[in-house]
């Protein structure tokens, strides 16, 4: 979530219009770095939870794995948009997949010539997850830089999101099929060399590097921009509840009601649905062009509220789907608003840090609430923990809408001959 601070122009590029191309070379090949990093990260589960499980180390060594590969990440990344802004996205995300290349082809090789003892593959995934806190703030500052219209980029990029989630577990679980989880791993690996590429082949301006300002202080002054934009932290705060109580219950009570009373194929089907509701909101997400973006996103995130709705209501399988469906699409509009309107107002020289900043305070309380969601379940009932989700994703609109800083701020475009926002 973002501000904006003084005028400043990126890279030049086309006037962003409805109208303007978006498909340049650049926009391609980051496209493409984007979408295959990102059907890595949809492979990784599978793959360490396929061989881990095999290996014999059951439910808990599956999930000390992800936990390792996730700590670093929501613990790093702050540093990762410093070493971004300082050093320059593009270079950072180039080393960030080179880190990774090697550290999942020597989870691969372990995989692939035996049974790897489980402290080396935490060692392997924390390594891993730091890299990503490397990558992942790049993400916003790199977008501008090689989109002419940052809105329809940021569409194109959340549909390119829910393919790889829906396409990711299938193929690992088909190559888990024919080889092993080792193979996973190393297509997974395969996938960041690919990445590295893409980008390395980007024509961007040189960034020059900055000289003179230590970590702490480039923390600090990142976290200054970041509190001083009332918008950016109210909608912060907000989210990171809505981790707490929304989407922390959603995902593990929704699967085993699901499963419980439909069976495993219809979660399949429920998760592939609300797949599809994520790629419709982003198209949508590419079309409209609100004048208060996050207002409208605000208000499509109240259909959200659908997913815990039907879960608590017991819905049979068709309006468990129709709910899914409309409950993506609301979430994948907010996200297109959301990240335009970070890349839009935000300045280039600090737009890493403060990314950084709001994915950590995103990411940050959502572990707990995925953790809290069986026992508080156990207590008071999975249908009444998601009946409460869902009063609170609509409170949590209303909050967002109710507040003056979010709901009346307009969008801005880049201007002419820019590709990032000059308004101050």
């Amino acid at each position: 979530m973002s501000t904006a601070v003084a005028p400043v122009a990126s890279t030049p590029a086309s006037t962003p219009t409805p109208s303007a191309r978006l498909w340049s070379r650049d926009f391609t090949l980051y496209f493409a770095a984007r979408t295959v990093s990102l059907l890595g990260d949809a492979l990784l589960p599978v793959a360490l939870a396929t061989g881990l499980l095999a290996a014999g180390y059951g439910a808990s060594g599956v999930g000390w794995a992800l936990a390792a590969w996730m700590a670093p990440i929501a613990v790093l990344i702050p540093f990762g948009g410093a070493l971004a802004d300082k050093f320059g996205a593009r270079r950072m995300m180039i080393g960030a997949d080179a880190v990774r290349l090697v550290v999942q082809g020597c989870a691969a090789m372990l995989f692939l010539t035996g049974v790897p003892t489980l402290w080396q593959v935490l060692v392997l995934q924390a390594i891993s997850g730091a890299a990503t806190a490397v990558f992942q703030p790049g993400t916003a500052g790199l977008t501008v830089q090689v989109a002419s219209d940052v809105q329809r980029a940021n569409g194109a990029l959340r549909v390119a999101e829910a393919m790889t989630a829906l396409l990711g577990p299938a193929l690992a679980g088909l190559l888990v099929a024919m080889l092993n989880a080792g193979a996973v791993l190393a297509f997974d690996a395969a996938t960041f060399a690919v990445s590295g590429l893409c980008l390395l082949a980007l024509r961007v301006a040189a960034v020059t590097v900055t000289t003179g300002t230590n970590m702490a202080r480039s923390l600090v002054e990142g976290w200054r921009e970041f509190r001083q934009r009332t918008w950016l932290w109210t909608v912060i705060a907000i989210w990171a509840v809505y981790g707490l109580l929304v989407f922390g219950p959603v995902v593990p009570l929704g699967a085993a009601l699901i499963v419980g009373a439909h069976g495993a194929t219809a979660y399949g089907i429920v998760t592939s649905v609300f797949g599809a509701g994520t790629i419709a909101g982003g198209l949508l997400g590419m079309w409209l062009r609100p004048r208060r973006p996050l207002a409208a996103g605000a208000t499509a995130m109240l259909l959200f509220a659908c997913c815990p709705l039907v879960l608590a209501a017991g819905a049979d399988l068709p309006l468990l789907c129709l709910g899914h469906l409309i409950g993506g699409a609301g979430f994948a509009f907010w996200g297109v608003m959301w990240a335009t309107t970070v890349q839009t107002q935000i300045p280039a020289p600090v737009l890493n840090r403060v990314y950084a900043y709001d994915v950590a305070g995103s990411i940050l309380i959502l572990p707990i609430g995925r953790a809290l969601a069986g026992p508080v379940a156990l207590l008071a009932g999975s249908r009444e923990v998601l009946a409460f989700s869902t009063v609170f994703a609509l409170l949590a609109c209303g909050l967002l809408l109710s507040a003056p800083a979010v709901r009346t701020l307009r969008r801005v475009e880049p201007a002419q001959g820019t590709g990032r926002s000059a308004r101050p």
